[in-house]
């Protein structure tokens, strides 16, 4: 195999051993050639508008700058630019900010060589590799994000600006309980409002405008 075939990759840690650890497994692969390194999320972004590298193994925690900015920035340079989170933690939080950021897989820093290996071939196919842990966080996560029928009903009636009085009276329920069900879609949803809420109901097409 060429070095024009090889996949080429920018390997970020700010812990040297670690990110000479990675680099010696991604190197055992002939199909996988590291053009760069970099201790740093700035030095990251630096690094990718030099190099150009087909994939980015891309650290969380980085004192400078963490990792899910590095990667909005490095998208900002090239919307499509393939992104793995490899990190020791895998938090909800983390999770949801790396993925959202565009990050294209997410592994562990305790994972085997295989897995790494197979998660930049995965992703140069243009699909998604998370580790086992973090797809069942992802999996719980998304479950209970899911909206009741009820919490649906009470959305959309909120974006006609129905009030929770108005609600109440057309639902057949309290005040009290449209008032619990309006708590509950605004956690669901992580939304600060009413109308943020219903904003992004209708990105997501939850609920439509008649």
């Amino acid at each position: 195999m060429t070095h024009e075939e090889q996949i080429r990759l920018l390997v970020v840690d700010d812990h040297p051993v670690v990110r000479t650890g990675l680099v010696e497994i991604l190197r055992s692969d002939r199909r996988l050639q590291v053009v760069g390194q970099a201790g740093s999320g700035q030095e990251a972004i630096a690094q990718f508008s030099a190099l150009r590298p087909d994939v980015v193994l891309m650290d969380l925690r980085m004192p400078d700058m963490g990792g899910v900015e590095a990667i909005e920035r490095i998208r900002e340079l090239d919307p499509d630019a393939r992104v793995i989170i490899v990190t020791a933690v895998d938090g909800e939080d983390d999770i949801f900010r790396g993925l959202r950021a565009g990050a294209k897989g997410y592994i562990l820093k305790d994972a085997p060589p295989i897995e790494v290996i197979k998660a930049v071939l995965m992703t140069m196919q243009g699909r998604r590799y998370l580790a086992q842990s973090v797809a069942a966080k992802l999996a719980d996560h998304l479950d209970s994000d899911r909206l009741s029928e009820r919490e649906v009903e009470i959305l959309q009636w909120i974006a006609t600006g129905l009030s929770n009085k108005g609600i109440a009276r057309k639902a057949g329920i309290t005040e009290g309980t449209v008032k619990f069900h309006v708590n509950n879609i605004l956690s669901k949803l992580q939304c600060a409002s009413r109308t943020e809420a219903v904003s992004l109901a209708l990105k997501r097409g939850l609920i439509r405008l008649n």
